[in-house]
């Protein structure tokens, strides 16, 4: 690491880890009720089991973008975060902010509103927590010595998914206006401002990574930014169907729903070909896996199986079903969970000193992780598509449809304990890194600056270039 604070990121990073345990263990709970092993039902019913479970997924996803940009904005701005105690303090009192809600869940204290149950009083804390972080990596990038595009499409992303959970927070006596401002927050983040996050730090690993010119790099951002912003904002039409709004809004939310693969498919593309335009062979290949999966990965799951049943005449039949679910889990780990991952990966040698990066765990996690989700994936989709014909053509009872299609979630539980061990690796790797240590510290005289720093008085953009000029090999 070249900057002493970088070292919060590892904290977070933590915290994510842990979270992303819980996460899975909610979704096993939720698996045996599935297929009729119900022992904890009394303790965590089903509606128990799913809150949490999806509330987990989007706290350790913020938890683990913080972190990432706890490390990268140091690094691109060249200045240390202008205050270390506070981002504890950011780290701190978001820990005891997701505690305080799981728990809650538990006791049926939560405002019934998918995705955004968290109670009322603990949004207001939220609000100050988002405040605070955005404090410290706005502040630090304005006293930085340099502003990359990088870096400013990844605090456009934090900030717009800061601004846009305000209106989750108003409150509206009429359930189609909550629903409406409801899908602001909840589609407006995910297919739309977290794209812009996992451009910035895509971008961020791909500079390190492939030595690739930042230049070029920087050149994709723009058009990612562009097709989020055309397809994601008014692709939001989808989710109106049914909550009885206009509908000029069936037409709208189709036809851009439709283009919403573009912003994925650029950054598929974007991250093979940089990775083969790439002058140098980084020896942290496992951070590199992870990088061009989550862009590859999440072109299938949040473009190509999004387009496949959001389009009218398809979602008419599997809107809230499996095929949803199908969708969702595959959509998230390509397109989030996997750009976690990759951060992490890449960061911890650094923060740590320790060159692990050469670990057979890590390479099994990666492989077993994602053989694993696809076969969930898979198992989601048949049961998805079986529900939906007995269901929705056949008319059949629901309670009854659950029952006939409860085998598949015998064969999504086998592929979720395959995913469970991958994901088990990636955090015993995690652990035997240790925690950050001074010692990893770069100093400024002990190493020349790349990726657009100076070196030696002039300003150089990629490795490979100060390879050649130095006539030696730099890491």
């Amino acid at each position: 690491m070249k900057y002493k604070s970088q070292k919060v990121a590892y904290w977070f990073f933590a915290l994510c880890m842990l979270l992303f345990s819980l996460q899975i263990v909610y979704g096993f709970i939720m698996g045996f009720d599935r297929i009729g092993i119900q022992g904890l039902h009394e303790i965590i019913p089903f509606n128990v089991a799913r809150a949490v479970h999806t509330n987990l997924l989007v706290v350790w996803l913020l938890t683990g973008f913080m972190g990432a940009a706890y490390y990268i904005i140091p690094e691109e701005a060249q200045h240390e975060l202008i205050s270390v105690k506070w981002a504890y303090v950011q780290l701190i009192s978001l820990a005891i902010v997701g505690v305080v809600a799981i728990v809650g869940f538990h006791f049926n204290h939560w405002e019934g509103r998918k995705f955004l149950e968290i109670p009322r009083e603990l949004d207001y804390l939220v609000v100050v927590n988002v405040l605070l972080f955005l404090f410290l990596i706005i502040g630090t990038l304005y006293k930085g010595k340099q502003k990359t595009t990088t870096a400013i499409v990844l605090v456009m992303g934090l900030l717009f998914a800061a601004l846009l959970y305000i209106p989750g927070m108003i409150w509206f006596d009429s359930q189609v206006m909550d629903s409406f401002f409801r899908w602001w927050v909840v589609h407006l983040w995910v297919e739309g401002v977290w794209e812009l996050i996992m451009g910035g730090i895509l971008s961020f690993l791909l500079i390190k990574l492939t030595g690739v010119d930042r230049e070029v790099i920087e050149k994709w951002l723009y058009v990612i930014v562009g097709l989020t912003f055309l397809s994601g904002v008014l692709g939001t039409g989808h989710h109106y169907y049914y909550i009885g709004v206009n509908k000029i809004w069936l037409v709208v939310g189709g036809i851009f729903s439709a283009l919403e693969p573009l912003a994925f498919l650029a950054m598929a593309l974007f991250a093979v070909n940089m990775y083969r335009k790439g002058e140098k062979s980084h020896p942290n290949k496992i951070a590199l896996f992870w990088t061009i999966g989550a862009s590859i990965v999440s072109f299938v799951g949040a473009g190509l199986l999004g387009f496949a049943h959001t389009l009218p005449q398809t979602n008419l039949y599997t809107h809230g079903t499996l095929v949803t679910a199908m969708h969702a889990h595959y959509a998230f780990w390509g397109a989030y969970a996997m750009i976690v991952l990759a951060i992490i990966s890449y960061a911890l040698p650094n923060l740590t000193g320790r060159k692990r990066y050469q670990s057979t765990h890590g390479m099994m996690a990666f492989w077993l992780s994602n053989i694993g989700i696809l076969g969930m994936t898979v198992a989601f989709g048949v049961a998805g598509v079986a529900q939906v014909y007995m269901e929705r053509k056949m008319k059949m009872d629901f309670m009854v449809v659950q029952d006939e299609i409860a085998i598949h979630f015998v064969v999504l539980l086998i592929c979720a304990t395959m995913f469970t061990t991958g994901i088990a690796l990636f955090i015993y790797d995690f652990i035997k890194y240790g925690t950050p240590t001074d010692e990893a510290l770069i100093a400024e005289h002990d190493s020349p600056r790349v990726d657009g720093y100076k070196i030696d008085g002039h300003t150089i953009e990629n490795l490979a270039t100060v390879t050649q000029k130095k006539g030696k090999k730099v890491i």
